[in-house]
C-alpha cells in the first residue's frame, strides 16, 4: 500500500490512520502536507466529538521518510521538511475537540512529535518512544521543544533530545508522555471505550478546558460568556436531577 492516511467516523470518534507499511508508517512530505487539511475537514465535521491517531499495523509511526525530505528547503518546488512537521504538529495541537494518540510499536521522531501534539496518549506493552534529531544533527523545533517539556518537564525533555535515546512504555508512561499503558491486546478495546465516555461529554467543558490547560489567554471572556450562556449547563443540570443522561448540543 501506498503512504497515505485514512480516516473514517463513526459514533462521534474521527480515525486518522499513518499508512505507510514498507517503512514503519514513517510520514512522507505528501503525508506531512496532507495532514492540516484533513483536520481542518474533521474539524468541521459536526459528526466528529473526538480524534484518534494512531498507525496501521504493529506501528505508530517511525519518524519521518527522511528519502522524501531531501532537496534544500526553499529551492524551487521544494518545502522546508521540518516547517511542514511543524505546520501538521501545530493544527494537530489546535484540533478543537479532544484528540488521542493509539500508539504501538514504534514511537519515534516525527511519530513523537505529532503524539505529544494529541490532547492524551495511550500506548501497548512493548512501545518504544525518542526524539532523535541529536542522531542526525538536526535542531528540533522551537514549538516541539517547548510542547514536549510542558509535557515531561525540562529534565525528560533534555534527556530524550540530548541523547536521542528510545526508552520503553514503562519508561514513558513514568514521564508523564503516557497517560495510560495496556496489556497487549488491550488497546484497542480501552480507546473505544475511553472516547466514547468523551464523545458523550460537553464539548463546551472540553473546549474551554482545551485553550485553558494549553495556555490560551485571549478568550477567556469569550469562554465565561459561554458559561453564562449556559445551554449545556442548563442541560447537565436538568440531566442531573431528572437522573438521566445529558444531551449536550453546543459544538465549537
Amino acid at each position: 500500500m501506498d503512504a497515505t492516511l485514512l480516516h473514517t467516523v463513526a459514533d462521534g470518534v474521527a480515525t486518522v490512520v499513518i499508512s505507510h507499511p514498507a517503512k514503519r508508517n514513517a510520514m512522507t512530505a505528501a503525508m506531512w502536507r496532507a495532514l492540516p487539511e484533513l483536520l481542518a475537514d474533521l474539524a468541521k465535521d459536526p459528526a466528529v466529538r473526538t480524534l484518534v491517531l494512531t498507525g496501521a499495523g504493529a506501528t505508530f509511526c517511525a519518524g519521518a521518510d527522511i528519502s522524501s525530505l531531501t532537496g534544500e528547503p526553499g529551492a524551487a518546488g521544494q518545502d522546508d521538511p521540518r516547517a511542514l512537521a511543524v505546520a501538521a504538529e501545530e493544527a494537530l495541537a489546535a484540533f478543537p475537540k479532544p484528540t488521542l494518540a493509539a500508539i504501538r510499536g514504534f514511537c519515534v521522531g516525527g511519530g513523537s512529535q505529532l503524539a505529544a501534539a494529541c490532547d492524551l496518549r495511550f500506548a501497548e506493552e512493548g512501545a518504544s518512544f525518542g526524539v532523535t534529531p541529536a542522531k542526525l544533527g538536526i535542531v528540533y523545533p522551537a514549538s516541539s521543544t517547548r510542547r514536549l517539556a510542558g509535557l515531561v518537564g525540562p529534565a525528560w525533555a533534555k534527556y530524550l533530545l540530548f541523547s536521542a535515546e528510545l526508552i520503553g512504555a514503562e519508561t514513558a508512561l513514568r514521564s508523564g508522555f503516557l497517560n495510560e499503558l495496556l496489556p497487549a491486546g488491550r488497546l484497542d478495546e480501552r480507546v473505544a471505550e475511553f472516547t466514547a465516555i468523551l464523545a458523550s461529554r460537553s464539548q463546551l467543558t472540553q473546549a474551554a478546558a482545551k485553550e485553558f490547560t494549553d495556555g490560551r489567554t485571549d478568550r477567556d471572556a469569550y469562554w465565561e460568556g459561554r458559561a453564562a450562556g449556559g445551554e449545556d449547563t442548563a442541560e447537565g443540570v436538568t440531566a442531573f436531577l431528572e437522573r438521566r443522561a445529558p444531551r449536550f448540543t453546543w459544538t465549537p
